[in-house]
């Protein structure tokens, strides 16, 4: 089980209230919300293994290098961590920290790497898997991974971090007409303004999508551009050729990167925190109280679940 953290602390912060607090009065409701999210999957979905996927770099300078407008409009305006710092709830940027040394204490795997978003990591890791791989995001960037013959579905949460919908080929397909190797594609042509990516004017996901069907992928409907007998309407033509230079660097943008160095990690669930007087001191400071208990309980669990103990 792979999580695209940044995605689920983000839905976190914003499906529990911010009225969840410290002792001192620091809303913990990303935390708190994350860490049950983390007990609810562990608990129902039993992974044999689990990583917290990073963003060290949420807007890596190689895909805005191929289009500047790559989530500029997500560049907080004023910001003391650089020009390039991303635009975060005031009341969310304290929690990131306190994420990151909790999922430390416990003993979950986080891992990033510089120069790449938490969706490369992924990738990477899905890549090398030999297993079946459930991948949890509220980034439909991530469809694209979706592969049935090796078991690859993304988890995607439809209301807060509760309620979860499934995708997996077939439900690809039936919501949008193409495959997982397709949606890249299909997302590049669209467009996404979530990320600051133009598409191409006048093509929708419809249209893209029966593009697509008809031509079998971007080089093919490239190729009917320069067809003068293909079925292509003079308006999608003539888009599609000014749009050619944006469709040259698009893919390498939206495509995930599947070949990043990672560091080594443990990815096995702990079944007791690695770190636990350090946890401690967290759960106290912050208030961690049932979220922290309840994820806990969940890993002892799942430890005498596989030592076939009661």
């Amino acid at each position: 089980m792979l999580l695209d953290t940044s995605s689920l602390y983000f839905r976190a912060y914003f499906g529990v209230p911010e009225t969840v607090r410290a002792p001192d009065g620091t809303p913990v409701n990303a935390v708190r919300g994350l860490l049950d999210f983390i007990a609810r999957l562990a608990g129902n979905r039993h992974p044999d293994s689990l990583v917290a996927c990073m963003d060290f770099d949420w807007r890596p300078a190689w895909r805005v290098e191929l289009i500047p407008s790559y989530k500029a409009h997500r560049v907080a305006a004023e910001a003391d961590e650089g020009p390039d710092a991303e635009e975060v709830p005031d009341t969310l940027s304290p929690q990131v920290p306190v994420i990151d040394e909790v999922l430390d204490a416990i003993g979950i795997a986080r891992v990033g790497a510089a120069g790449f978003e938490a969706d490369d990591i992924i990738g990477t890791l899905t890549a090398r898997a030999d297993t079946p791989v459930d991948i949890v995001t509220g980034d439909r960037d991530l469809f694209q991974l979706i592969d049935d013959d090796r078991g690859v579905r993304v988890l995607y949460p439809v209301k807060g971090v509760g309620n979860l919908d499934v995708y997996d080929g077939a439900a690809l397909r039936s919501k949008y007409g193409v495959d997982g190797a397709g949606y890249a594609e299909l997302a590049l042509l669209r467009g996404d303004p979530s990320d600051g990516l133009p598409g191409v004017p006048g093509v929708g996901e419809k249209t893209a999508a029966k593009l697509l069907e008809s031509y079998g992928d971007l080089a093919g409907i490239m190729a009917a551009v320069d067809d003068p007998a293909s079925r292509l309407t003079p308006a999608q033509r003539r888009r599609l050729a000014e749009a050619r230079p944006y469709l040259k660097v698009a893919p390498k943008v939206v495509r995930v990167a599947s070949d990043v160095a990672l560091p080594s990690f443990d990815a096995s669930l702990p079944a007791a925190p690695r770190h636990p007087q350090a946890l401690e001191e967290l759960a106290e400071r912050w208030g961690l109280g049932g979220s922290l208990e309840r994820l806990l309980t969940v890993l002892a669990e799942g430890r005498d679940r596989g030592t076939g103990t009661s």
